[in-house]
């Protein structure tokens, strides 16, 4: 029997296989797909300094590494329809060159690869091609089955197969929340060699180019993603195809990028994402052998880089729960690690009301904040803060996230 198997090899996965290892256990993990696989797009961009913290602690000297390839930027600006209502340029990095950034961006499956190397070097093991289909649990342990017909003998399971968890639907465990109206999409745009744009991030409200829907763009490794916010009666093929984004893309961008040509290949990924607000009912079976974490457990709108980083802390306190071998340690990260998904959903809940607002209340409270923001400073900043969501009061026990 293993003493843990992990389901799952993304980088929810790959930090729960590294914190077992930290706790000297030995970590295996099952990935559904093959070991070369192709993992498109920029996914999950941000990796904030407590997840970068909680990374270096399993693997000393990874955060290092993710920062030195990632992208730190030190403006932030937010315009409404075409005016700029807030601009803020931090100060650089000071202090021990060991500090970590406040954040970093990159492409998800860079992260991954920086943490599948670290995977290696710990002595992970992996196994490809596993598709697990079921589990079932005893006072004793766990069985996974795959659908090839092997089994796999585990004392706890770390479930980590994403938002279809097969693990999950085996427990028969629910997901409570709701679905929301609308979709955005999310493009993934190369640099232009020599004429890269500014690195800042910029979230635009109601802007002029797209006929009123408010758009971000955020910097990582190699080019920028632009998040779209589209209207509840946008059709998919009139903004998210890779065609219709050329036709928009350049009003946001510049001339530089899109083309209707169909040859620019400065487009790398295009998608569009509908909003979930869902957490597990509970996050492990009643025998406390499996643990759910990442989106196995939560599912939140993107707005404050909230899934990745949420699901690395999952991780990290699952392994915890793991090493310390007893149902109250799994008992304790089940309700502290479900606490913060329910905190996180509810801000996400929040970020979302403000930037599809359902009350005209909502709506005429952000023109007005955009009129008064050269007075008055702070109506600038609500509007610069709003769309991702609070940050405070979060469970004490769970951390930020």
């Amino acid at each position: 029997m293993n003493p843990a198997v992990v389901v799952g090899a993304g980088p929810v996965g790959l930090s729960a296989a590294l914190a077992l290892r930290a706790h000297g256990l030995p970590a295996l993990v099952l990935e559904a797909d093959p070991e070369d696989r192709e993992r498109p797009g920029s996914r999950a961009l941000f990796v904030h300094r407590e997840t970068l913290a909680l990374l270096d602690g399993v693997a000393p000297g990874l955060a290092a590494e993710i920062t030195a390839y990632g992208r730190t930027w030190h403006t932030r600006r937010t315009l409404y329809r075409g005016r700029e209502v807030y601009a803020r340029t931090f100060p650089p990095r000071s202090g021990p060159q060991t500090a970590l950034p406040p954040f970093t961006s990159l492409r998800q499956v860079d992260t991954e690869r920086f943490l599948r190397a670290a995977c290696a070097r710990a002595g992970v093991e992996f196994v490809w091609g596993a598709r697990v289909t079921d589990v079932r649990t005893t006072p004793d342990g766990a069985v996974l089955s795959g659908e090839d017909g092997r089994k796999w003998h585990a004392g706890h399971v770390v479930a980590a197969d994403g938002a279809r968890s097969a693990v999950r639907r085996g427990l028969g465990i629910a997901m409570e929340g709701v679905r929301g109206e609308g979709f955005h999409v999310v493009v993934d745009v190369a640099d232009v060699p020599g004429a890269e744009l500014p690195l800042e991030r910029v979230f635009h409200y109601e802007h002029p180019g797209v006929g009123g829907r408010s758009v971000m763009r955020v910097p990582f490794t190699g080019g920028f993603q632009v998040d779209l916010q589209c209207r509840d009666d946008d059709t998919e093929e009139a903004f998210g195809t890779e065609e219709a984004v050329r036709r928009w893309l350049p009003a946001v961008v510049g001339d530089g990028y899109g083309g209707a040509d169909g040859h620019d290949r400065r487009i790398l990924w295009v998608s569009t994402y509908r909003f979930l607000r869902k957490v597990a009912a509970s996050f492990a079976d009643p025998h406390r052998r499996v643990l759910l974490v990442g989106e196995a457990a939560h599912l939140f709108p993107p707005f404050g880089a909230r899934g990745m980083n949420s699901g690395i802390a999952d991780a990290v306190a699952a392994a915890g729960a793991v090493a310390a071998g007893t149902d109250r340690a799994v008992e304790e990260f089940a309700g502290t690690r479900r606490a913060a998904g329910l905190f996180n959903s509810a801000a996400a809940g929040l970020a979302l009301e403000h930037l599809r607002p359902r009350r005209r209340t909502v709506r005429l409270r952000q023109r007005a904040a955009a009129a008064l923001a050269p007075v008055l400073p702070s109506c600038g900043s609500w509007l610069e803060h709003a769309p991702y969501g609070p940050r405070g009061g979060a469970p004490a026990a769970a951390g930020k996230y």
